[in-house]
């Protein structure tokens, strides 16, 4: 999967640099916010500034937020964003934190949604690159399903399986920000 930070604008593309242009792997932890230097630009932002033609500008800041393990600053821009997409950043976030259950209440609330197609593919590349990972993708893609394959991996650390999530964790970042932050239809 090809991931261009660029199609966000100039902006965006250059606070995602500050943290690997889009392709920084999260950890399966929140562990505190990864770039003090991002942290500061998005400060200074606001949604609807930052990204004026987005589909979605308060979730598409929640998972910039996320991106750089931001938990409280992602937390409250989810919290207060009652799309399905804010459901999902706040699910997102609550597996890193790690709290399984309230993950799983908000991957509920979301329900099924259009990315989740795509991730299912990009797991299943990602898994069959990582043999030993003890995690079968389905279709349609089931969250609780990765919930628990994290907290697996989790208890792995330098496994394939950490790897294997690790990697469909950053897959699922980056389909639900560009699906937040594209312009609009």
């Amino acid at each position: 999967m090809g991931f261009d930070p660029r199609l966000y604008g100039e902006r965006v593309a250059g606070i995602l640099a500050l943290g690997g242009g889009g392709c920084r792997m999260s950890p399966l932890i929140a562990a505190g916010c990864s770039s003090l230097e991002a942290h500061s630009a998005l400060q200074q932002e606001q949604p609807e500034t930052l990204l004026p033609k987005a589909r979605h500008p308060g979730a598409a800041m929640a998972g910039l937020w996320l991106y750089f393990s931001a938990f409280e600053e992602a937390h409250q821009l989810a919290q207060d964003d009652r799309s399905a997409e804010g459901s999902l950043w706040h699910a997102i976030l609550h597996r890193q934190e790690p709290d399984s259950g309230n993950s799983a209440y908000w991957f509920k609330k979301a329900g099924p949604h259009e990315t989740q197609k795509a991730l299912s593919r990009e797991a299943r590349q990602i898994v069959s690159r990582h043999p030993a990972a003890e995690f079968r993708p389905s279709q349609p893609w089931d969250p609780f399903g990765f919930i628990l394959f994290c907290e697996r991996a989790r208890e792995q650390p330098g496994s394939e399986s950490e790897r294997a999530a690790s990697e469909i964790q950053l897959a699922e970042w980056q389909l639900l920000f560009d699906h937040c932050a594209r312009v609009k239809d």
